[in-house]
């Protein structure tokens, strides 16, 4: 019987390191467009309410950027590779980007 909760319980864990829920429940697809020429860069999965602060690289459904970070038509860096929650990440430059798709409260 123990054995049988401790499997269930490996397997619930299992699925949820995959994202595809948000952890919170309230998550959005929306789309990062350069701020200088409207050039679309990513389709990503945000989690809740808020401004965009960084983007988790596991998150990214779909990358439009030939290089890492940079706008393919203007060439701007748009945000920085560092490493939160031992996660790779992609911070963001303030006013480098704008975002379509998800509501702010």
């Amino acid at each position: 019987m123990f054995f049988n909760f401790y499997l269930k319980l490996v397997i619930c864990k299992f699925y949820y390191m995959g994202f595809k829920k948000g952890q919170k429940g309230k998550f959005f697809i929306i789309d990062i467009y350069c701020s200088n020429c409207q050039q679309h860069l990513y389709k990503y999965q945000k989690e809740g309410p808020g401004s965009l602060v960084k983007c988790y690289c596991n998150r990214i459904k779909k990358d439009f950027c030939q290089q890492d970070m940079v706008c393919p038509i203007c060439n701007t860096q748009f945000a920085r590779k560092i490493r939160i929650h031992n996660r790779d990440a992609n911070k963001i430059i303030k006013g480098k980007v704008f975002i379509k798709g998800h509501i702010k409260k």
